[in-house]
């Protein structure tokens, strides 16, 4: 980029690595070949990818609560989440209800 003759360097775009969470309260419907989670990943992925100028990337880890209740925390993918963002292995996450969130270190 140019600017006044001068050479203006752009700047660098950092990784954003965004974990994607999807969760259904029943187990009615999950084991159609297309379910409710595949289609929260698929919103969760178009968004993720509609930032890739930001430098957003989804990781491929599958963090899916199907069959659990939202009404308290014990839900084994939330769990793995949560551990993931502690180890310093996600930067986002985005899930149906909160939208997206950055975690900051």
């Amino acid at each position: 980029m140019r600017k006044n003759n001068v050479d203006v360097p752009k700047p660098a775009i950092t990784q954003l690595r965004c974990a994607i969470y999807t969760r259904k309260s029943t187990e009615e419907g999950l084991d159609q070949e297309f379910n409710s989670l595949d289609a929260q990943r698929e919103a969760g992925e178009a968004f993720v990818q509609s930032q890739r100028r930001e430098g957003w990337v989804t990781l491929p880890q599958l963090y899916d609560d199907g069959g659990f209740t939202g009404a308290n925390m014990d839900r084994p993918a939330l769990t793995r989440l949560l551990h993931a963002v502690e180890a310093g292995e996600l930067d986002s996450d985005l899930s149906r209800r909160a939208g997206p969130r950055v975690w900051t270190r």
